[in-house]
């Protein structure tokens, strides 16, 4: 069965706000190890996101009202970006940009999933993780990860994309909840006592996951991703704020984001502590623009500072977001960089500090020359560009969109052009003419208050044919790093390079449980891995018995190392005989009842009974009964001649009503065989008659016909095999 990829392996806040865990002073790290090795490390990596954290919500960036010293002190210290952008305008969509690379028009979610949107990554779907875990890297994310579902095994949860600790909410909408009854760690749901701030525990599980990796021997990359200061305007104390004149909500809002200050203050007194400091990048940013639900008043804080626009704009204020960089001895103390760089450049940034492989069809660029001092070194986005689809509606932002925030939109910046238009409604395919364009100089109206389209119908051309060039519809992805597949007698591992550049000294070895044997039935070595290559292998396992083991694969080149990992479920032993397929074990059943449903939760009926299906008040033994949609696969081993059955919606079905309607499909080792016409009540069973020779592995398919799942059950009579 196929498997999802893996790679195994502070100071207080002001007066009144709650002290984060202090660190007893220790060794530095850096002292014990040797200055050669530790010259010859990458650097640990340090990103922390903030939830809805407005451009002009700090002090480095003109904040007057909220204090946050800490990270202004990193700017001072550091580098500031003046020209910073999310990928999006809310945070679902801009965070999943962030961590694949990937612009709004070709990642996988583009919306928040309360507006509609696909709320989940995929297999495939490469993070900045997955990257430099694959580069030796301990990885831990801790906070708001933002995508379903809200369950561990499966595509998108962070421990599938790449991070080997985690901590905190999965899903977008858990993340609102400020004093959760739970929060994930790992795969598993921790009960939170009662009354806990969840910000202060998981700021206490980031420096923890620092303790742990300070002293090395490998690098780590901490992703520090709080739900501060995001709706509702929750904190147990608001501290200096308590004695303004402000509503309760801003009060609250404002010491959410002096807490923030004060958690990247701990990290960075961590790595002090650890002396590990001055081999540490530390990059601070937000989402997208500020919010003002629950009360919040951006405007009095003045968040947006000379931008246009709110979280759900992509006018400026809504997409232009801080972005500190800091590094002692490595960046610059004091610098500023007004080098347009969208979130999604973090990716081939953080794999050219790292030396990590990255993937080559992103579309990022990596900034690591600014951060150098070397910005001229820099390249630079031909353009960038965002979608939006939020069918979220705040005031100040709808009206910013002059009452067109639930219209799709989009914007695109070329140099000093910046574009705006606005659909018509939510389908984005309509004509250009059908748009509403507008047009800015960034360079003479940074916040964009007149619309010279007007004027410019060349650059409103220009730029309306770069917008159609960046979406597409789906974005295949190249394959990227190691693979692992089994189908019950054989693993395969498949390496691919999509980086652009070759990988020599290729290698790759399976490891099975105790008494198992996997053998190669092709080379599993490769000297040079070109760019867009991939080396497959299929090993042939050998396991005792049925029972399930864990297996798994690494590859190493001369400068990486992947992993990963699956269950192998040997397959049940061929038919030796003509059988009904109700007396054999199945390989896999989904959505069956009868004997394909034994020691599950309907039926528990054990195999070689056979379920009795009518059809037309005529009864046959040995039937399976399923529900669509369903599949049944049972394992032939090459070993039979024909298979026959009789399938259709039976009278059990048809008697508590006629509205079922379904599809039967034979599939024979990835092949369709058979595909019925729609079945119903009204048309009977069909009689299948199949040539089966040489069948290695047999599914047995029923899918819905009318788009309507109720009353579908369809069921497979006298199902049978007739062995050579």
């Amino acid at each position: 069965m196929p498997s999802r990829r893996h790679f195994l392996a502070g100071s207080a806040a002001a007066a009144g706000l709650a002290a984060l865990p202090q660190l007893p002073v220790a060794a530095p790290a850096a002292a014990a190890e040797g200055a050669e090795g530790a010259a010859q490390r990458p650097p640990n990596l340090v990103v922390v996101l903030a939830d809805d954290l407005g451009y002009g919500d700090l002090g480095a960036y003109g904040q007057k009202l909220i204090t946050t010293p800490r990270i202004d002190r990193l700017a001072a210290e550091g580098l500031r970006f003046t020209d910073a952008y999310a990928a999006a305008a809310v945070c679902a969509p801009s965070r999943a940009a962030l961590l694949t690379g990937l612009h709004t028009g070709h990642a996988a979610v583009r919306a928040n999933p309360d507006s509609g949107g696909q709320g989940a990554l995929r297999d495939g779907d490469t993070t900045v993780a997955e990257v430099l875990r694959a580069r030796g890297y301990r990885t831990g994310l801790f906070g708001k990860w933002g995508f379903g579902p809200e369950a561990a095994d499966q595509p998108s949860h962070p421990g599938a994309r790449g991070f080997e600790e985690f901590y905190g909410y999965i899903d977008h909408g858990h993340a609102h909840e400020y004093y959760p009854a739970y929060l994930w760690h790992n795969a598993a749901k921790e009960p939170v006592a009662a009354g806990t701030f969840a910000p202060e525990t998981i700021a206490a599980r980031a420096l923890d996951f620092i303790d742990a990796h300070a002293a090395g021997p490998d690098p780590f990359l901490l992703f520090l991703t709080p739900n501060l200061p995001h709706a509702p305007s929750d904190i147990p104390d608001v501290g200096p704020y308590a004695s303004r004149s402000w509503s309760a909500s801003n009060k609250a809002h404002a010491a959410q984001i002096s807490l923030l200050d004060a958690q990247v203050g701990a990290v960075v007194d961590r790595l002090r502590a650890h002396g590990i400091a001055e081999r540490t990048v530390v990059l601070v940013a937000s989402d997208n623009g500020p919010h003002e639900e629950g009360g919040v008043d951006p405007d009095l804080f003045d968040a947006n500072g000379p931008l246009r626009g709110y979280k759900r704009n992509l006018y400026e204020g809504g997409v232009r977001v801080p972005l500190i960089a800091w590094a002692p001895g490595r960046i610059a103390a004091g610098t500023t960089s007004s080098r347009p760089t969208p979130l999604y450049d973090l990716l081939p940034t953080l794999a050219d500090l790292a030396g990590a492989p990255a993937p080559s069809d992103t579309d990022g660029l990596s900034a690591a020359p600014v951060l150098a001092g070397t910005p001229a070194l820099a390249p630079l986005h031909g353009h960038l560009y965002w979608y939006r689809d939020e069918q979220g509606v705040t005031a100040r932002a709808n009206a910013q969109d002059a009452g067109r925030a639930k219209r799709v939109a989009e914007a695109v910046r070329q140099d000093r052009w910046k574009g705006v238009r606005f659909a018509p409604a939510r389908d984005r395919s309509v004509p250009d003419a059908q748009w509403q364009f507008e047009l800015y100089d960034l360079a003479a109206d940074p916040g964009e208050q007149h619309d010279v389209a007007a004027a410019n119908p060349s650059v409103v051309a220009s730029l309306t044919t770069l917008l159609r060039s960046s979406w597409a519809d789906a974005y295949p992805r190249r394959a990227w790093g190691l693979t692992l597949t089994s189908d019950g007698v054989t693993l395969t591992t498949r390496l691919a390079n999509g980086t652009a550049r070759a990988w020599t000294d290729v290698r790759v070895e399976p490891a099975v449980p105790a008494g198992w044997t996997a053998v190669p039935a092709g080379p599993a070595t490769a000297a040079s891995l070109a760019p867009g290559a991939t080396l497959t292998t299929v090993w042939t396992v050998t396991a005792p018995g049925t029972a399930a083991g864990p297996v798994s694969a690494t590859a190493t080149t001369s400068e990486f190392r992947f992993t990963a990992a699956t269950r192998f479920t040997p397959l049940p032993a061929p038919p030796t005989a003509d059988s009904y397929l109700s007396d054999l074990p199945w390989v896999s059943a989904a959505n069956g009842w009868g004997p394909v449903e034994r020691d599950r939760s309907n039926g528990r009926k054990e195999a070689g009974d056979g379920t009795p299906i009518a059809f037309g008040g005529v009864t046959y033994p040995k039937g399976l009964g399923v529900h669509a949609p369903s599949e049944v696969v049972y394992h032939l081993g090459g070993r039979a001649d024909r298979f026959t059955a009789l399938v259709g919606i039976d009278d059990f079905s048809k008697n508590q009503s006629a509205a079922g309607a379904t599809r039967a499909v034979v599939r024979a080792d990835g092949r369709t065989l058979l595909t019925t016409g729609t079945l119903t009540a009204a048309t009977g069973p069909v009689a299948l008659d199949l040539d089966v020779r040489g069948v290695r592995l047999l599914h047995l398919l029923v899918e819905d016909a009318n788009g309507n799942s109720a009353f579908d059950h369809t069921s497979w009579a006298r199902a049978h095999v007739t062995v050579r």
